[in-house]
């Protein structure tokens, strides 16, 4: 009796100290948020729960952050959690992963050179779609564009 107790002591403690994760997880959103910047530069968006100050990404983007107040973002989360952010005008869409209390650039991914001049995020799982106007719709992913015949 005392060796099964002693077997069966160490399950019981590894057991208890495993973490409890629940999976699958989507944290994609359905639609895309079009978020207006405060005098501030703050962005919120109240049905995620979501705010943050887009200065420092205007002025990576335009090198001018007094651009912020007023201006339009688009914002998207995919099923991996990570944020899509681009507007009208930036030549970029930035990719974000949510870290403590702040959100870190994982990509820039270069979209056109003159500017986007109607962008638009849709959710296509697994990617991101990027509509603007009159051209041709482009799949993104965390690591970039996904290139046609590719999933």
């Amino acid at each position: 009796m005392r060796i099964v107790v002693l077997c069966l002591l160490p399950l019981l403690l590894v057991s208890a100290c495993t973490t409890l994760t629940l999976k699958p997880v989507n944290y994609a959103w359905p639609v895309e948020s079009v978020l207006k910047a405060d005098a501030k530069g703050m962005v919120e968006e109240q049905r995620y729960m979501i705010s943050f100050n887009i200065k420092p990404l205007m002025f990576e983007e335009t090198k001018d952050s007094t651009k912020a107040e007023n201006a339009e973002i688009r914002l998207i989360r995919d099923l991996q959690g990570y944020f899509f952010v681009t507007a009208k005008g930036f030549k970029n869409v930035y990719v974000f992963a949510p870290g403590e209390g702040s959100l870190k650039l994982e990509k820039k991914i270069m979209i056109l050179e003159k500017g986007l001049d109607a962008p638009a995020f849709n959710q296509r799982s697994p990617y991101i779609q990027l509509l603007d106007g009159k051209e041709k719709p482009r799949r993104l992913t965390k690591d970039g564009i996904l290139e046609e015949g590719k999933s």
